[in-house]
């Protein structure tokens, strides 16, 4: 990416050297985890390896880590397993959750009680406290779902504070910890029951991810037809992509960087007397994110204009095959007047000062140029 600005690592983070170096050696490595013979030896050697890497980074068991493709079949596995294994009938889902969580919900069939939030995007404490107290044994056990922090604000969720009233109902919380884990300190087991975490987002590969259920998790199997992960989900093992997941969390952990609040709020400065609204601005982000919404300029016109300046940046979650659409998180935040106009930058392990300087250029040239065409038509 010479010459070029790479701020949308909250979609996708480039792969860090150590994960290359972990891909190509199981590549190199072959056998399948499930052989007993040297080959197959070798391969189960690297996945064990990697789960204990994973399970370091958010402070589990290695025996507790499931691998999955990724972060939404491990979101998928611990709702389906609430609602067919725990006997949920009835699911609390943030308002602001990732479409892999909302949708899953919704496909449940389950009656689901939508989590709001206040201005800033944290979940409402005093409605979950209130919805548990006067919950219904005929819904079975609660089980509500909330992100660690959020992939388009970078708002950081009450997360240990929700913990605490679900379990305190003997309810099960999930939490999506995919944008959190590698920027955040993470202990599971003080903060859910099941916890999803992604390895591109990290600066692993795609196509890897693990699901993480704390002991008083059942989980049920989604995918059948072998014995892998102690026969909680069938298939050989993506073997390059765990080891270079594994990889990507043992370096993340290292790092856990911090500082980049400073460029990413000098930035925002800038943008705040262009005009621009920093959505989340009260509340804890990831120092990392910086989402912006400005009036009358549409995100696929700021993705555009930045992209054709060399800086790639996102409009909100980019899972959803390129498309461009209004945000379900800002529209929940109270601002449906920004939701069609909000970009997400976001910065990473090999992001410099800069990187956030050359996209901050190039957003106000776009963004006076905009100005510049639209005012005669405001002014007629």
């Amino acid at each position: 990416m010479t010459g070029r600005v790479y701020l949308d690592y909250n979609a996708t983070a480039p792969i860090r050297p150590e994960a290359e170096a972990a891909v190509l050696h199981a590549l190199r490595t072959g056998g399948n985890p499930s052989s007993v013979h040297a080959a197959g030896r070798a391969a189960r050697s690297i996945v064990e390896k990697a789960r204990e890497q994973v399970a370091a980074l958010v402070g589990a068991r290695p025996a507790d880590v499931v691998f999955t493709s990724g972060g939404t079949e491990a979101n998928a596995i611990a709702i389906e397993s609430a609602v067919l294994g725990a006997g949920a009938r009835r699911l609390i889902v943030g308002a602001t959750e990732h479409p892999s969580v909302l949708e899953t919900a919704m496909a449940t069939g389950r009656p689901l009680d939508v989590w709001p939030v206040d201005q800033d995007g944290r979940a409402d404490l005093g409605w979950l406290k209130a919805r548990l107290e006067s919950w219904d044994s005929a819904d079975g056990r609660p089980f509500a779902a909330l992100m660690l922090a959020n992939n388009e604000t970078g708002v950081i969720q009450p997360v240990a504070e929700a913990a605490a009233l679900v379990q305190a109902a003997g309810g099960w919380l999930h939490v999506d910890a995919v944008q959190a884990a590698g920027k955040l300190p993470i202990r599971i087991y003080e903060l859910a029951d099941t916890m999803a975490v992604s390895s591109h987002k990290l600066g692993g590969p795609s196509g890897a991810g693990a699901l993480i259920a704390n002991c008083g998790a059942e989980l049920v199997r989604r995918t059948h037809g072998g014995g892998q992960e102690k026969g909680r989900r069938g298939g050989t093992e993506n073997l390059s992509g765990i080891a270079g997941f594994g990889a990507a969390a043992e370096a993340s952990l290292k790092e856990l960087r911090t500082g980049d609040s400073a460029w990413r709020d000098a930035v925002a400065e800038r943008l705040k007397q262009a005009g621009a609204v920093v959505l989340g601005e009260s509340a804890p982000r990831l120092d990392q994110t910086l989402c912006i919404g400005a009036p009358g300029f549409s995100s696929e016109l700021q993705v555009m204009a930045l992209d054709l300046a060399a800086v790639m940046v996102s409009s909100g979650a980019a899972c959803s095959s390129g498309k461009v659409k209004a945000s379900h998180v800002i529209e929940a935040m109270g601002r449906p007047d920004l939701a069609a106009c909000a970009i997400r930058v976001s910065g990473g392990w090999a992001s410099t000062p800069d990187d956030w300087s050359r996209f901050a250029d190039a957003w106000l040239e776009a963004h006076a140029r905009h100005a510049a065409r639209t005012r005669p038509l405001v002014e007629a």
